[in-house]
């Protein structure tokens, strides 16, 4: 009798629950919605800004020919990554553009990193200096790179201040063994500001106890560094890392406007390497399958920095 009595009592509040239960349902359903609404604009942006070219440039490589010339493309299978992959200069290309990025991606990096763990100590004017460091990525930098090459030229006021010091002028962009970390320095004058500003945001985030606790334990500036602040901008900075290898893998106008490739293939980029290919030789698809290679060793380095990354989000985890 008791239990029937109670599964009386409980009966009526079964409506109710499931009345809750679909409002909840519906409320979800709507909220995906308008989320969707929302997110359609960008979704639409990526499809046709990003992953369209992608697919079009890898089809585009399966084939040979010129578009609307003599030869119109015919599919080719793997012909042109055959055709590339037995290319000295292409090799050479490739060997570059990894020379260039295991070099000038942990360089900015680490300056920025500098510049923005000195942002961060009570100096005066610190907004005043930020933005000063910032100035140069609002820059466009086609802007920059005008700068760049005029401050660097032969008879360039950089080369009268090394002259007025009794140093001798310097070729920079003229010469093969500095054209490349010329173009290295230009880079990181337009980045290391723009990568600072995400990095002294994650430094403001670390919790201030630590440094309290590292000065009570009379830590000097160096072990504070090394023991607080990088693990705990572990996040920040592989992000930084994955964005930065990002925009030196397709760094262009540099390249183009101050050394075209030069002198002597030096600063052959592969970005630059597949632009000439596809628009000053005219072959497409031999372009698009440069971009492809391009592509994918850029993904290969990313997976490798989010690999790291999801292994240190792990091992936080498994500590906590």
């Amino acid at each position: 009798m008791s239990a029937t009595a109670n599964e009386r009592r409980a009966t009526p509040e079964a409506p109710r629950v499931l009345g809750a239960a679909r409002r909840r349902r519906r409320t979800r359903a709507h909220d995906g919605w308008w989320a969707l609404v929302f997110l359609l604009p960008a979704l639409i942006t990526i499809l046709s800004m990003r992953v369209a070219p992608t697919v079009s440039a890898f089809w585009g490589s399966l084939h040979q020919g010129f578009p609307g010339g003599i030869r119109e493309p015919e599919f080719a299978g793997l012909a042109n990554y055959s055709e590339l992959f037995h290319s000295p200069a292409f090799l050479h290309t490739v060997v570059l553009t990894l020379i260039f990025n295991v070099i000038l991606n942990p360089l900015q990096v680490a300056i920025a990193l500098l510049i923005a763990t000195l942002m961060t100590r009570r100096i005066r004017l610190a907004g005043i200096w930020r933005t000063l460091v910032f100035v140069p990525a609002t820059i466009p930098i086609v802007g920059s790179s005008i700068v760049w090459g005029i401050a660097m030229r032969p008879q360039g006021p950089l080369n009268g201040i090394l002259e007025a010091l009794g140093l001798p002028a310097q070729p920079f962009f003229t010469s093969p063994q500095q054209a490349l970390a010329s173009i290295m320095l230009v880079a990181t004058w337009v980045g290391v500001g723009y990568w600072m500003i995400f990095l002294i945001s994650g430094i403001e985030n670390i919790p201030a106890e630590y440094y309290e606790a590292a000065r009570l334990d009379r830590a000097g500036p160096i072990r504070t560094f090394f023991s607080i602040t990088i693990p705990m901008l572990k996040r920040p900075l592989l992000f930084v890392l994955v964005a930065d290898t990002v925009a030196n893998f397709v760094l262009f106008v540099p390249v183009q406007m101050l050394t075209n490739g030069g002198p002597e293939n030096s600063t052959t980029l592969q970005m630059f390497n597949a632009y000439r290919t596809s628009y000053t030789y005219g072959d497409k698809t031999l372009g698009a399958a440069e971009v492809v290679v391009l592509t994918l060793i850029m993904l290969l380095f990313v997976a490798l920095q989010f690999w790291l990354l999801r292994e240190n989000s792990g091992e936080t985890g498994a500590r906590r």
